[in-house]
């Protein structure tokens, strides 16, 4: 065996190691060794509860959590995002869940194109991955991404990883994923500022605004494709 050999079976042993720990290692430990902490996640007035008993380092907490809800898909971020608008309002932790998306975007994205293909298939399993990249390769592939992060339903945590195996580049894809992201964010960080202030009118007028835009943006789907498309010329230059 030649060096080039012993360094490209190196590499393939590094890749099953790491596809290892995403898919067994990590979701274990939590599952394991955070058995009480993993069980605290079950209902909105637990998630605000943990947050509340871990003030002190909570914004990085909260961060961290976000990052992880992306990456190994174990947290239910949502829970997450209306917890920490009661305790730091819209503003503040709009930003702190961009913060993590971003990074979360960024991790599952190099991820993929370090594990490659046949690694990302074992990990999403239950996905038709080619599908996905043929998809995403096409002319539209940035629109869809957007679309993809914005319209609910769609399995949006293999998108990030499927992006890095794709033929995009990060600087647009993560542009397009969290502008798609954002406005869910805004909503379930405007649920729980409203909620537990007791605002329930204005919660209701949320909650009607969202179902309406959600569906101008099926109805008008083509023209806000249009849109992306100009935009991503503007941003890929």
């Amino acid at each position: 065996m030649n060096k080039k050999e012993k360094i490209n079976k190196l590499i393939a042993v590094l890749k099953l190691i790491l596809l290892f720990g995403i898919m067994i290692a990590i979701p274990l430990y939590l599952f394991i060794f955070q058995k009480d902490m993993m069980k605290s996640f079950k209902s909105l007035d637990d998630v605000t509860a943990f947050l509340n008993a871990h003030r002190s380092k909570t914004v990085f907490m909260y961060i961290v959590i976000q990052i992880a809800q992306i990456v190994i898909s174990v947290i239910p971020g949502q829970f997450f995002q209306i917890g920490a608008g009661y305790l730091f309002g819209f503003p503040k932790t709009l930003i702190f869940s961009v913060i993590g998306a971003f990074i979360g975007t960024f991790i599952s994205f190099y991820l993929a194109k370090i594990l490659g293909r046949e690694s990302i298939k074992v990990l999403f399993k239950n996905h038709k991955i080619d599908n996905y990249l043929d998809h995403l390769n096409s002319q539209k592939g940035y629109t869809i991404v957007f679309l993809i992060y914005l319209i609910p339903g769609f399995p949006k945590d293999i998108v990030g990883y499927i992006g890095g195996l794709s033929n995009m580049n990060f600087k647009p894809f993560v542009l397009f994923s969290l502008l798609g992201r954002t406005p869910a964010m805004s909503v379930s960080i405007l649920v729980g500022t409203l909620y537990y202030s007791k605002n329930y009118t204005a919660l209701a007028i949320v909650v009607a605004v969202v179902l309406v835009i959600t569906g101008i943006c099926i109805l008008k789907r083509k023209k806000i494709s249009g849109y992306m498309e100009k935009l991503y010329k503007k941003v890929s230059k």
